[in-house]
C-alpha cells in the first residue's frame, strides 16, 4: 500500500511517501529548488520519493492533500466581508493566488500524476498535524495539541488519538492564532515572518520581560488557555502588508528594520513574547491534561517548533512525556496526511514509531567521486571509517570546522548530523567566528550541541528524561550543567541554556563514534552542530552544493561520506 502526502502553497511544501504504513521518503521542496521556504508545489520532492520507493506514479494507492481547498476559501471570503472596504488589497492578493494556483490543486495533483479522483483524498489542516505526531509516537493513546498560524479556520486543537483513530474535541478559530501573535512580534523586531520566529527566541535571552503587561492588554486570557486577541492592533485579518496596526506601535514605539542594530530594547520585547508565549501553553497545556486525564501529549503545528517553550511546558504541566516529530510545521502536513490515510481511513492498526530523522536524499560513494572528479578537485578517500574520524576529530580539536555530509538528508529544518557544520564546542570565539565567518548571521543567535546519549546527563541538566524523543531533534531547550559551562562556551546561551541533539548509536552511527572520539581525545563528548547553509539559503543537499557552500565560507575541511576536501 503506497500512499503520498503532499503539502504546498503556503509555506515548507512537502512530500512524504509511506509504504504500508511506515515512511520511505519524505523531502522538503526547499531542498531541491534551493529556495528557502518554498511554497510552490513540490514537483521535485514527489519525483524523489517515487525514485526512492522504487516505483512510479500509477503504483501509488492514495494521494493525500493535507488540507480542505475549499474549507480555506470560505474563511478567505467570509473574512474579506467581515472586514469590507479595507480588506480590499487583501482580498485581490489572495484571489491572485487562489485563481492560478489553489483552487485547482485537485486537477493540478491529478494532472501531474495522472490519477484518477478516486485515488485523491483530503485531510483537514489541524487534522494533518495531528496524525503527523500522533501516529509517529509510540503511545497507542495520547493527547494531541495542535497550534499554528491558521490552517482551514483553526488556529489551535487538541484531541485525543486511540489506536488508529484521532479525534479533535476543541479548537480555536481565526482570526484568533496564537502563531500570528508571536508573528507580529517577530515583525515588529525586525525578522521575516514564517522565517525569523525562531531568532526571536534566540534573541529573548539577551532581554528581559519588561512588556509582558503590555502584551497582555492585547488579548483576553483564559484560566483554561483560552484567549482571544483584541483585533484593533492586528491587521493581518485583512490585510496582505501588514501584520499590525498603529494603535500597536503607539504602545510598543517604531518597529525594527532588519538593517537595523539589535538594542535592548528588541531583547527585551522578545523575552516578554516568550515569556507571555509559554505562559499560555502552559495554561492550554494543563487545561488538555485534565480534560483528557493522560500521561502523553503529542504536539505539532508550527508553535511547535519553539523548543524553548517546549521544556517549560513539559516541566509545568503532569504530562509524562511530549511527542514531536522533527518537521512540526507545515511541511509535516504531508507526512501526516498520508499517515491519517492509512490508520484511520483504511482502518489498519497503529504500528509504526518515528525513531530518527533521516528520510531525505543520499548519494552513493560512486556518485561523490564523479563530482570531484568532474571538477578536478583535490580530495582523499579514506575506506577506514576508524582512520577517517580519528583525522576529523584531529582536526576539530585544533579548532578547525567541518562540513559533514553523510547518507540521507533530514526531514524538518534541524540538521542533526547528516547536513551539519561542526566545531569546537568550548570556545566563546568559536560562536563569533562561525556566526561571523561561515554562517553570515547575526551573533546573538546560538549554536546546537550534538552529544552522544549515554553522556547527555553529564552535561545537561535533564533529569531521567533523556530517552525522550524530542531530544532526537533539538526540541528541547534545557540547562547546561553549571559545572559544564565553561567547557562549552561555544554552545551555552547567555542564559546558561543549549538546544541539544542527543545522539543515538543505533540510529546514527557515524555520528556517534565520531563525537564519542571526539571526547577521547579531549574529554568532552560533545560538538557543536549547526546547519550546513549560508544564512538565507535552505540547508544543502548535493555534494555540489555542500562544495559550493564550502568555498564560500570559512568552513576548513569538507567531508562527503569518506572523501576529504580541505581547503589547505
Amino acid at each position: 500500500m503506497n500512499i503520498l502526502g503532499i503539502s504546498c502553497y503556503y509555506h515548507d511544501s512537502a512530500a512524504s511517501l509511506i509504504k504500508d504504513g511506515k515512511i520511505v521518503a519524505a523531502a522538503e521542496e526547499e531542498r531541491f529548488s534551493r529556495l528557502k521556504h518554498d511554497p510552490s508545489f513540490p514537483k521535485k520532492s514527489i519525483t524523489f520519493c517515487l525514485k526512492k520507493a522504487k516505483i512510479k506514479a500509477e503504483d501509488l494507492d492514495y494521494v493525500v492533500f493535507y488540507e480542505k481547498p475549499f474549507l480555506k476559501l470560505e474563511r478567505l471570503l467570509l473574512n474579506t466581508l467581515s472586514y469590507t472596504p479595507k480588506s480590499y488589497s487583501f482580498f485581490k492578493e489572495s484571489m491572485r493566488s487562489w485563481f492560478f494556483d489553489k483552487l485547482w490543486i485537485k486537477s493540478h495533483i491529478m494532472n501531474e500524476l495522472q490519477i484518477p479522483s478516486g485515488k485523491l483524498l483530503f485531510c483537514e489542516h489541524h487534522l494533518s498535524h495531528a496524525a503527523s505526531s500522533y501516529f509517529c509516537s509510540p503511545f497507542e493513546k495520547s493527547a494531541i495539541l495542535v497550534i499554528d498560524a491558521v490552517g482551514e479556520w483553526t488556529t489551535t486543537s487538541w484531541g485525543i488519538g486511540k489506536g488508529n483513530k484521532i479525534e479533535l474535541k476543541e479548537e480555536i478559530n481565526f482570526p484568533q492564532s496564537l502563531g500570528l501573535l508571536y508573528s507580529a512580534f517577530t515583525h515588529f523586531a525586525g525578522f521575516e515572518v514564517n522565517e525569523g520566529e525562531y531568532k526571536v527566541m534566540g534573541l529573548a535571552p539577551y532581554g528581559k520581560p519588561r512588556y509582558v503587561d503590555k502584551i497582555q492588554k492585547l488579548l483576553d486570557l483564559k484560566n483554561d488557555g483560552s484567549y482571544a486577541l483584541d483585533l484593533n492592533y492586528f491587521s493581518y485579518h485583512y490585510s496582505p502588508q501588514k501584520i499590525y496596526t498603529k494603535k500597536f506601535t503607539d504602545i510598543f514605539g517604531t518597529p525594527k528594520t532588519p538593517s537595523d542594530e539589535v538594542v535592548s530594547y528588541y531583547a527585551d520585547i522578545a523575552a516578554s513574547i516568550q515569556f507571555v508565549l509559554e505562559d499560555i501553553l502552559v495554561k492550554i497545556v494543563n487545561h488538555v491534561q485534565q480534560k483528557s486525564g493522560l500521561e502523553t501529549l503529542c504536539y505539532a503545528g508550527g508553535v511547535a517548533l519553539n523548543s524553548a517553550a517546549n521544556w517549560k511546558i513539559l516541566n509545568k504541566s503532569k504530562f509524562k512525556e511530549i511527542f514531536i516529530q522533527p518537521a512540526a510545521g507545515d511541511s509535516g502536513g504531508a507526512l501526516g496526511a498520508a499517515l491519517w490515510a492509512y490508520y484511520s481511513i483504511l482502518n489498519n492498526k497503529k504500528d509504526f514509531v518515528l525513531n530518527h530523522a533521516y528520510w531525505g536524499e543520499s548519494e552513493s560513494q560512486n556518485q561523490i567521486k564523479a563530482f570531484l572528479d568532474k571538477e578536478n578537485i583535490k580530495y582523499n578517500f579514506v575506506k577506514n571509517e576508524d582512520v577517517l574520524i580519528e583525522e576529523i576529530v584531529d582536526k576539530l580539536s585544533r579548532k578547525q570546522v567541518i562540513g559533514w555530509v553523510q547518507d540521507e538528508f533530514e526531514w524538518g529544518p534541524r540538521a542533526l548530523g547528516h547536513r551539519s557544520i561542526l566545531a569546537d564546542p568550548s570556545s566563546h570565539e568559536m560562536k563569533d567566528t562561525v556566526n561571523s565567518k561561515i554562517k553570515f548571521r547575526e551573533g546573538f543567535r546560538p549554536f546546537a550541541p550534538s552529544v552522544t546519549l549515554e553522556e547527555s546527563q553529564n552535561y545537561f541538566s535533564v533529569g531521567s528524561k533523556k530517552n525522550h524523543h524530542p531530544f532526537k531533534y533539538m526540541l528541547y531547550v534545557v540547562p547546561v550543567k553549571k559545572e559544564k559551562q565553561e567547557k562549552l562556551g561555544a554552545i551555552t546561551h547567555v542564559d546558561g541554556t543549549a538546544r541539544p541533539q542527543f545522539v543515538n548509536k543505533e540510529t546514527n552511527s557515524r555520528y556517534h563514534k565520531l563525537i564519542s572520539y571526539y571526547g577521547q581525545k579531549t574529554g568532552v563528548p560533545v560538538v557543536l552542530n549547526t546547519s550546513f547553509n549560508l544564512k538565507g539559503e535552505p540547508i544543502v543537499n548535493t555534494a555540489k552544493e555542500a562544495y559550493n557552500t564550502f568555498i564560500k565560507s570559512g568552513i576548513d575541511t569538507l567531508v562527503l561520506g569518506k572523501f576529504i576536501v580541505n581547503k589547505k
